[in-house]
């Protein structure tokens, strides 16, 4: 195992992780010179941004979470599109119940949302896409498409980087991290959209409900919305890292033929075309 592998079942990583969070949310101080470093070795793309001056940015959160300028992301013509900026980690074919991770590493879609066959076995042989956000990359997460929301489960778990040298060597990463797993019905069915939190991801939050992971009480915890009316349209925004990590998102057998153009490792935006329903 390479050591930049091994020392990360050495770190005391929830130790590290609050001690993050403590510190981007924390306002003056050491924020500004924080925020101002990060923008310069991340070559962060300001001119994208709704409020461009670093300076404005009262805290290392605030400006990790910034809203991106009216129209930089169009949205595609297409059934559903791509809810993040980052890079595509992988993407494809669940093969019954199991997800392509990295060569040699698999895992099930029953792990992943926590343990819930019932809600697993809706994607045997369906499709996943697994979305990684690298630091210098927009937090935000919106809709692929138009969906009410019916579910939220937190899994607590492990808090293993999430980059792509750590998914080539940490098996079942994305089902051992904790995670938010949020449930979706939309007019093409069910689908899960899963965010993935990972070392210094201070917390993980909804528009629905804030802070998902605050006390990390270590335990499943449910929330159902089938007696609300939780509706959010195709690209608009649903949650937010602070601070980075991954998405992965599983559909139904027959819903989603991905856009051609996609490979794996490749940069994303979003808004982009994802796919479109096969028409066969």
């Amino acid at each position: 195992m390479r050591f930049s592998i091994l020392h990360q079942y050495l770190l005391p990583k929830l130790a590290l992780t609050r001690f993050a969070g403590r510190l981007a949310s924390s306002q003056g101080g050491m924020a500004p010179h924080l925020i101002r470093w990060f923008a310069r070795k991340y070559g962060v793309n300001m001119d994208e941004a709704h409020v461009s001056d670093l300076a404005s940015y009262r805290s290392f959160n605030e400006f990790f979470t910034r809203a991106l300028r009216e129209g930089a992301r169009p949205l595609a013509d297409a059934d559903f599109v791509c809810p993040v900026d980052g890079a595509i980690s992988q993407f494809g074919t669940i093969e019954h119940d199991q997800i392509f991770q990295a060569k040699g590493h698999r895992y099930s879609t029953a792990a992943l949302v926590g343990g819930d066959g019932k809600l697993a076995a809706l994607f045997d042989h369906g499709s996943f896409a697994t979305l990684y956000l690298s630091p210098r990359d927009y937090h935000r997460i919106h809709m692929p498409c138009d969906a009410r929301l019916m579910r939220m489960i937190y899994v607590p778990g492990a808090l293993f980087s999430v980059n792509p040298a750590t998914a080539r060597g940490v098996p079942g990463l994305f089902a051992r991290n904790e995670r938010v797993v949020c449930v979706f019905e939309s007019a093409f069915g069910p689908f899960v959209l899963v965010l993935v939190g990972a070392t210094i991801v201070g917390s993980m939050q909804t528009v629905w409900h804030g802070v998902v992971n605050a006390s990390r009480i270590g335990k499943i915890r449910e929330w159902h919305y089938d007696k609300e009316q939780i509706l959010l349209k195709k690209g608009e925004e649903m949650g937010r890292f602070l601070l980075g990590s991954t998405v992965v998102m599983l559909f139904p057998r027959g819903v989603l033929e991905f856009n051609p153009a996609w490979t794996a490792t490749a940069a994303i935006k979003m808004g982009e075309a994802m796919g479109h329903k096969p028409t066969r």
